[in-house]
């Protein structure tokens, strides 16, 4: 039986320090089978010249320039020039586990198309990463292993854009990367959970993801905030609004207000609930704050929750519970 290609997607920009360390770590996979497709994205430093040289001792390897600019056009590049049966994405200041291809293909050989590979990651930083950044990777891993990674898709990306793998098809199906919406991984991982992809458990570390001052996620204000919002109401109107039904955003802090402020633009009317006593019956945006307990008056509400602090949710948790009410159908955590 002959082994499929898998076509790895590697847009690249002013990476020097790391893309020979990343080179190296797909050279090195397992599985053998594989095209490695980079994109130069205007590189001003010698990020195009290291991946040449690994390029002319491994056909393996192909070497584009990006015609216009950003990740996505990158990708778009890339993914024109596969052939593989199977796409997946790397970044280039990133390393494979060596066993990371093969784990994957063999998860989606088993249980066939309309599934998704994903692998747990394992962050790290030459001074350390930060509590935030640890509580991440636990909290995705922690989805991985179970496979429910979309039971709290509305809170962030829970698909680590450079560790996930699905059959072309599929890829197709659920038009990769034909979005310019960014954050582009996140947008994508709208896209498989709108296609109803399942996620494949994985209880295995596939992915060295790497923390630096200057990664694009940390610098570019493609990945600020309010894009992340954008994108959560953009597919939380689109697949688990209920228009029939009353819709409450609870809390009124920098993410509820931005939340209110969107829905307001589009017209949609809710209503707006907190449980801070210094804001209960004021007015913000010509929207008046009211007690958490007002949703008990309404019928089959649908909740957007923006409240961050962890204990808080927890105790919001219990709440919708006594109500007898669902996650990501009665309510949904932005945060």
């Amino acid at each position: 039986m002959s082994q499929p290609l898998i076509s790895i997607l590697i847009p690249f920009k002013n990476t020097e320090a790391f893309i020979s360390e990343c080179v190296t770590s797909i050279i090195s996979q397992t599985y053998s089978n594989w095209e490695a497709i980079f994109v130069n994205d205007h590189s001003d430093d010698a990020s195009y010249t290291i991946v040449e040289k690994f390029s002319e001792n491994d056909d393996r390897i192909q070497l584009h320039n990006n015609k216009h600019e950003g990740i996505i056009s990158a990708l778009q590049t890339a993914f024109s020039n596969s052939k593989g049966t199977y796409i997946t994405r790397m970044d280039s200041d990133d390393i494979m586990t060596k066993n990371r291809l093969e784990v994957m293909l063999n998860s989606l050989l088993k249980h066939g198309k309309h599934h998704l590979a994903v692998g747990q990651v394992k962050y790290f930083r030459t001074d350390g990463i930060s509590n935030g950044y640890a509580r991440y990777e636990r909290w995705l891993n922690e989805l991985t292993e179970k496979g429910n990674n979309y039971s709290e898709i509305y809170k962030e990306c829970v698909i680590p854009s450079p560790c996930w793998m699905l059959h072309r098809y599929d890829f197709v199906e659920c038009e990769g990367f034909e979005s310019n919406r960014y954050p582009e991984d996140y947008d994508l991982t709208f896209r498989f959970y709108r296609a109803k992809y399942k996620c494949i458990p994985c209880d295995k570390v596939l992915l060295h993801w790497r923390d630096y001052s200057t990664r694009t996620s940390r610098t570019h204000e493609h990945y600020a905030a309010n894009y992340f919002l954008d994108i959560k109401l953009h597919y939380f109107l689109e697949l688990d609004y209920k228009p029939e039904r009353p819709l409450v955003v609870w809390g009124a802090g920098k993410k509820g207000k931005t939340i209110a402020k969107l829905l307001i633009e589009n017209d949609i009317l809710f209503y707006w609930i907190c449980n801070n006593k210094k804001k209960i019956g004021k007015e913000i945006y010509g929207q008046e704050l009211l007690k958490y307990k007002h949703i008990e008056q309404l019928n089959l509400p649908q909740s957007i929750i923006t409240v961050a602090n962890e204990d808080a949710q927890k105790d919001i948790k219990q709440y919708y519970k006594t109500l007898k009410m669902q996650s990501m159908t009665d309510y949904f955590f932005f945060c």
